[in-house]
């Protein structure tokens, strides 16, 4: 899909289109059958108080009840609260609890966090499709078709909410100290009256030092890296995220197989796992330079998984980790070969 947006994007100006080239296969790639009408709904109209006909988007239907509610907008527009306002008409008189606004390349989740039945003011969860993390991938999980779970969503909603929140706030601290936290933290080192001038070297010192504390974490991991002497560093460097990578379950269940294969010929704790931005490798002896597979399974439309043999990677498509069975024989030849 982000190939699709990179190569059409000046084309994408109408609603339309951004529709049938990107919220479309958005659905698809969460399992959603596009052409099944009972399960996405086009146009969907609901009579709200006086307001008669007026449709949103999209409808999904998950088992048959009212599940999401879509309004799309043109690629190009800036997603606001006031383009939303269908959705909080629909959303207080269905059975849907959740609302996803987007221009397509934007993907903003509504649910009721805060007041039941009323759609809250701000999304809980927004994807990118121009720029996502593998957490990102994680948290569109729950709105899979065959793992959609109303219970799930809400506690993450209300997780991410707060995360969001607290985040935010942690920002503005990072950026400029405010009162309260300068004092708990000059309270604990400065002996004496706080004066407005010793409260204002404190406050540029704690900003001086947050930075100091970013870039040397982030100088940390860069030094780590380069410090693994191998033919395959200068790959792993560019998979560096300053970010939290986090292994999703997938990856976990690929690991799982990749390992249960190869302890056929060596002993299941010397297969390792070592996850980066882009693919999730597994290696023998934890030894970048013994890397038997990769995980390529962060796109949302597409896996493949990496087979060596030497320094040459084929990648081969898979649609699901169960199917890495039937790679098992190349998987074993690159086990021996690095063993010999």
């Amino acid at each position: 899909m982000q190939n699709k947006l990179r190569e059409y994007r000046e084309m994408l100006g109408t609603e339309e289109a951004a529709k049938t080239t990107l919220v479309l296969p958005f659905l698809r790639a969460l399992g959603y059958d596009i052409f099944d009408p009972s399960e996405v709904r086009a146009e969907f109209t609901c009579d709200v108080g006086t307001k008669k006909g007026e449709k949103v988007d999209y409808a999904i239907c998950v088992d048959g009840h009212l599940s999401i509610l879509i309004e799309c907008k043109p690629i190009n527009s800036k997603l606001s609260l006031e383009q939303a306002s269908q959705l909080f008409r629909y959303f207080s008189a269905t059975d849907a609890k959740v609302a996803l606004l987007t221009n397509g390349i934007i993907y903003k989740f509504y649910t009721d966090a805060d007041r039941t039945n009323r759609m809250d003011d701000q999304p809980f969860f927004t994807f990118d499709l121009d720029s996502y993390r593998k957490s990102d991938l994680k948290n569109l999980a729950p709105f899979q078709r065959s793992d959609f779970n109303l219970d799930r969503i809400a506690a993450q909603a209300g997780t991410l909410k707060l995360q969001g929140q607290v985040s935010s706030e942690l920002r503005k601290e990072f950026a400029e100290p405010s009162g309260e936290f300068v004092r708990m933290v000059a309270n604990r080192l400065h002996d004496g009256r706080l004066t407005e001038a010793v409260r204002h070297r404190y406050q540029q010192v704690i900003a001086t030092s947050i930075a100091a504390l970013i870039r040397d974490s982030v100088n940390d991991r860069l030094q780590s890296a380069m410090s693994q002497p191998d033919e395959q560093n200068s790959a792993d460097l560019v998979d560096v995220d300053f970010e939290e990578i986090e292994t999703t379950q997938v990856e976990i269940d690929g690991f799982n197989i990749i390992r249960a294969i190869g302890s056929r010929i060596v002993p299941a704790e010397r297969i390792g796992i070592r996850d980066a931005k882009s693919y999730c490798a597994v290696l023998l002896d934890d030894n970048n330079r013994k890397t038997i597979a990769r995980l390529h399974f962060n796109s949302l439309t597409s896996r493949y998984l990496g087979i060596f043999e030497g320094k040459a990677e084929e990648r081969r498509s898979i649609s699901s980790p169960v199917e890495i069975y039937s790679h098992a024989d190349a998987i074993l030849a690159r086990i021996r070969e690095l063993e010999r």
